[in-house]
């Protein structure tokens, strides 16, 4: 069975690189502000090793994860991509199986203001 619209569905995480970690605060700020998110660990650079359009490629880029609660998840991906600054960036978000009932709670807070 289903939550009713608007309820909450358990904590979900979003995982997202970024050029550097200035873009990465402009980003998890909008989604702050637009209540999408309730948090965002913003990771120091990291070293990126990748194929992409079947090239090999090494960058250093800032990490972002991102907490929200499930039934925000497939509306803050959205805008997310939408927002970043690459053309194709890569998003992954997804449904924690675990977490305390207080972060569960915390997150869920998010979904108050938009039933």
């Amino acid at each position: 069975m289903s939550p009713a619209p608007g309820q909450p569905e358990g904590p979900a995480l979003v995982w997202c690189p970024f050029a550097d970690e200035d873009s990465a605060a402009a980003a998890a700020s909008t989604l702050l502000d637009e209540g999408l998110i309730a948090c965002a660990n913003i990771l120091p650079p990291m070293r990126s090793l990748y194929c992409w359009q079947g090239e090999r490629g090494e960058s250093r880029e800032c990490g972002a994860l991102l907490k929200t609660d499930a039934a925000l998840l497939e509306r803050a991906c959205a805008r997310l991509a939408e927002i970043h600054p690459y053309q194709d960036p890569a998003i992954l978000g997804w449904r924690c199986a675990e977490s305390t009932p207080a972060t569960a709670l915390w997150l869920g807070a998010l979904l108050a203001d938009k039933s």
